[in-house]
């Protein structure tokens, strides 16, 4: 038993409801990277990585880094370098069983967002990981992508949420931090909370590469 009610539960429902798509917002949909999209790219220094696992359930997983971090082999081809992060491997262990891929590319103050659709892999691939070498640092892995669907996303959301109106973000104490909170759920016996956001803030600054 679901535990919503009213459940649409076919696309006609769905249309009935909100209509059908602007003969634009079809339009404007590509299955390779051109000029813009290639420019959107490189000034983008924050993606959001979606993946979903064999049996369906999904993952979402921000990557940034310095502007034009992701590498552009050709107009079919990326790479996102993996950086060190908490080892979880969340989307790389997705990809390893299904291997679709969707991608938002951000830029700071831009309403618009660049969405990649595509296939995946893993890859170890020197040469090309190589080129992903930032501040001396050269990536072991990295996730190649086979594009299949590129679009500008339209800015509403971003309009909607003023989002980078800083006038309106909320005040830096509106949540405890990500160590409080951690060490509130894990409870952990053998440090202190001081402890806990003093070994955070360093771990969290001294492995970025």
């Amino acid at each position: 038993m679901s535990p919503f009610e009213q459940i649409v539960r076919s696309e006609d429902e769905l249309r009935a409801v909100v209509g059908t798509p602007a003969a634009r917002s079809l339009a404007k949909e590509h299955a390779s990277l051109d000029v813009h999209d290639r420019a959107f790219i490189a000034l983008s220094p924050l993606i959001l990585m979606s993946t979903s696992g064999e049996d369906g359930r999904c993952d979402v997983s921000p990557k940034g880094d310095a502007p034009g971090f992701v590498l552009v082999i050709d107009e079919h081809r990326l790479v996102i370098p993996d950086r060190p992060g908490n080892k979880r491997l969340d989307g790389m262990r997705n990809v390893l069983s299904n291997p679709h891929i969707g991608l938002i590319f951000l830029i700071p103050g831009r309403d618009e967002t660049l969405r990649v659709n595509g296939r995946a892999c893993v890859t170890r691939d020197e040469a090309l990981l190589g080129q992903c070498t930032f501040q001396g640092k050269t990536p072991r892995l990295g996730i190649g992508v086979e594009v299949e669907e590129v679009y500008l996303h339209c800015p509403k959301a971003f309009l909607r949420s003023h989002f980078w109106d800083s006038q309106r973000w909320p005040a830096p104490d509106a949540l405890p931090s990500m160590a409080c909170v951690l060490f509130d759920q894990i409870r952990p016996t053998d440090v202190t909370l001081q402890d806990y956001e003093r070994d955070s803030h360093e771990s969290n600054t001294r492995q970025l590469y």
